[in-house]
């Protein structure tokens, strides 16, 4: 069993930067892939960015490519999500989660954190 704990959310204004960071405790971290997910009021929750276990591979939706970031430490257990360039868009409740296996299937992902609230906003 995994715990993922999700912070460095907040309120920021359009145009101005976020990293969320994800610690993971209670399963071997770098076995693993990993993802962030977030899901705004009244929308379904969506995937945003996944990596692979040792780094190399990383997937981002649309949406956010070129302003968003994952990375991830295998060293310090943890996940990151660097956000650039935040719309108000990006307005959602952003979750960790870690996949079943080395990959980032959005289909493979199984252990969730409690989710961090970024507001973009003038």
């Amino acid at each position: 069993q995994v715990q993922l704990v999700e912070s460095g959310g907040g309120v920021v204004q359009p145009g101005d930067s976020l990293r969320l960071a994800c610690a993971a405790s209670g399963r071997s971290f770098s076995d693993y892939g990993m993802g962030w997910f977030r899901q705004a009021p009244g929308k379904d929750r969506e995937f945003v960015a996944g990596i692979n276990s040792n780094g190399i591979f990383t997937y981002y939706r649309h949406s956010v490519e070129g302003r968003f970031t994952i990375s991830r430490d295998n060293a310090k257990n943890t996940l990151y999500l660097q956000m650039n360039s935040l719309k108000s868009e990006d307005t959602a409740v952003y979750y960790c989660a870690q996949s079943k296996n080395e990959w980032y299937a959005r289909s493979d992902f199984g252990s969730w954190g409690q989710g961090i609230q970024v507001i973009v906003s003038s």
